[in-house]
């Protein structure tokens, strides 16, 4: 009978981190993911020929759990990313970018140009909507969350009438250009939370392009010190179950039937894995009941490969009012092994979910050519990565759904972005939510 001190189910930064941080303290861990590579939603691997992602990723600067972790496993920050102190909007039909600096710090020559600048983009007036629209936002946040939650950020925006220029290429690049949610479809509370963390830490406001894939240069790390600490990382295992006896989690049930013991199990699966592992035994308990209605969202991404680069500097550009929410040339950061290679998140998710890679290409080129782009005549190659279960739901009034780390079940702890944690969906949230269940495990207080 093979047994542990603690089961990690998911490989993702909430499994690694609660991994590491367990394991250090000297307990037995297995760490148990189903697909082929580590990484969860931030993993990369060959498929037929091409190295792909599991989607279009970017640190940002002021993340604190994540970099401490990286650091505590032999891994700086700053060898990792390329940063970039500026980000582009591309205007659809007027083959021209809008350049904003966002690191007054950093970059406070671009920031100032940015913000003074643009002018064509968007007026004063657009400009100071937009500051009325912010600062009401961020006030509102922090003196009451959850009626935020009531309202979607298009609505916000006419609350404070935002003009549509700066609704056009000021939100819907930050709304539709992250978490690729038109502003009817997102949650203010989660519009505002994303950002307001950033504010006491603006000094290290940046974005970082990654110089490599996310598997090899963020999970394998991690899973490399947990296993210098003994324990044990299985990829391509499937947990079907929880083994639960008298009401306590006694361990796992494998899909070829293997029952595998611990003390404690960290369920550190995305919403719809763990929902899958628990249904059987936990889907009608009134403590999961809120979880189990929080809906799930897909996400989709084309990554495609040129002859040539097609933009002139690997930097993240967002493309509001076309198909592409966001983009990002990376042949000279993430993927410098192909002479051209462009990763690009595409709006709304649920339209491409059915469709053919051939019909999504299509689309994407002819949004390309909208937005001054030749995506046609030197691509050698393209992968459409799918995901219908991505993310939890950020649109409205579905925040109070998402559970705790800590559940009333004995020995079961949760993780994983969706859970309770004030970074959402994020790879910060990922961190946090593994340390805190690392924490509930090993009996210390909460962050």
């Amino acid at each position: 009978m093979e047994k542990f001190d603690v089961i990690v189910v998911g490989s993702g930064l909430a499994g690694l981190t609660a991994g590491l941080e367990i394991s250090e303290e000297g307990k037995s861990v297995l760490v148990i993911e189903k697909n082929k590579v580590l990484g969860g939603r931030t993993s990369s691997w060959n498929e037929d020929g091409m190295i792909v992602e599991s989607g279009f990723h970017r640190h940002i600067g002021y993340y604190k759990k994540m970099s401490e972790v990286l650091q505590k496993v032999g891994v700086d920050v700053d060898d990792i990313v390329q940063w970039e102190e500026k980000v582009d909007i591309r205007i659809k039909g007027k083959n021209e970018n809008a350049v904003f600096g966002i690191s007054p710090i950093f970059g406070p020559i671009a920031t100032i140009k940015g913000a003074l600048g643009n002018n064509d983009i968007l007026s004063l007036n657009d400009k100071l909507s937009l500051i009325a629209f912010f600062t009401n936002g961020f006030l509102h946040y922090i003196k009451n969350p959850d009626e935020l939650d009531q309202l979607s950020v298009r609505d916000y925006a006419k609350k404070f009438e935002l003009s549509e220029n700066a609704l056009h290429y000021a939100i819907i690049p930050l709304s539709a250009g992250i978490f690729f949610l038109p502003p009817e479809r997102y949650s203010a509370k989660v519009f505002f939370g994303l950002f307001l963390p950033g504010i006491p830490r603006f000094y290290k406001m940046r974005i970082g392009g990654y110089l490599g894939g996310m598997t090899d240069i963020l999970a394998t790390p991690i899973a490399n010190a947990i296993k210098m600490r003994d324990g044990i990382i299985r990829v391509n295992t499937k947990v079907n179950r929880l083994l639960v006896e008298e009401g306590e989690v006694k361990g796992v049930l494998l899909e070829e039937q293997t029952k595998i013991y611990a003390d404690y199990v960290v369920v550190a699966a995305n919403l719809a894995g763990a929902k899958a592992i628990l249904k059987d035994d936990f889907s009608t308990h009134p403590a999961f009941s809120d979880m189990f209605q929080l809906p799930t969202m897909p996400a989709v991404t084309i990554q495609m490969e040129f002859s040539e680069p097609i933009l002139p500097y690997d930097r993240t550009t967002f493309t509001p009012l076309t198909s592409i929410a966001s983009l990002a040339e990376q042949s000279r950061s993430t993927f410098t092994h192909v002479p051209g290679r462009l990763s690009l998140i595409l709006t709304p998710p649920e339209k491409f979910l059915p469709m053919q890679p051939e019909e999504i290409l299509k689309i994407v080129q002819q949004d390309g050519r909208e937005l001054g782009l030749d995506l046609e005549s030197g691509l050698t190659n393209y992968r459409v990565v799918s995901h219908p279960e991505e993310f939890h739901s950020l649109e409205p009034n579905h925040d109070h759904l998402r559970p705790d780390q800590q559940t009333p079940i004995k020995r079961l702890v949760l993780a994983g972005d969706y859970t309770r944690q004030p970074f959402f969906a994020t790879m910060e949230g990922a961190v946090i939510s593994g340390m805190k269940a690392a924490e509930l495990v090993l009996g210390k207080s909460i962050l």
